[in-house]
């Protein structure tokens, strides 16, 4: 299943039986931004208009708004798995970023 997403910002849905709508909250950031929507679209409409809104408060305020993601991305392995990859990466002619990335990109699409 693909997220919703929209100007980088990506989208966590779920359904409420309480109140018998779609809820969505922008995923990734610290600053809470939620929306709803009784149909796919009226949630798309709204995941929309409250990206605009929360970009546009921002700006008027003089903030920096938040980004989702950096690209950066840390981790903790064993220090046996890591000289693992590292090998593998060098045996492929990468460096063990390429390597990394290439590996979670295969295990994002399956």
């Amino acid at each position: 299943m693909n997220p919703m997403t929209y100007k980088n910002y990506a989208a966590r849905i779920e359904y409420s039986d309480e109140d018998g709508c779609l809820v969505g909250r922008v995923a990734g950031i610290r600053d809470i931004i939620t929306f709803h929507g009784e149909t796919v679209s009226e949630l798309r409409t709204a995941f929309q208009e409250a990206v605009d809104f929360y970009l546009k408060t921002c700006a008027e305020r003089g903030e920096v708004a938040q980004k989702p993601y950096s690209g950066r991305l840390m981790v903790r392995i064993a220090p046996e798995l890591h000289a693992r990859a590292a090998v593998l990466a060098e045996a492929s002619g990468k460096s063990l970023n390429q390597w990394a990335q290439e590996a979670i990109e295969k295990q994002a699409a399956a």
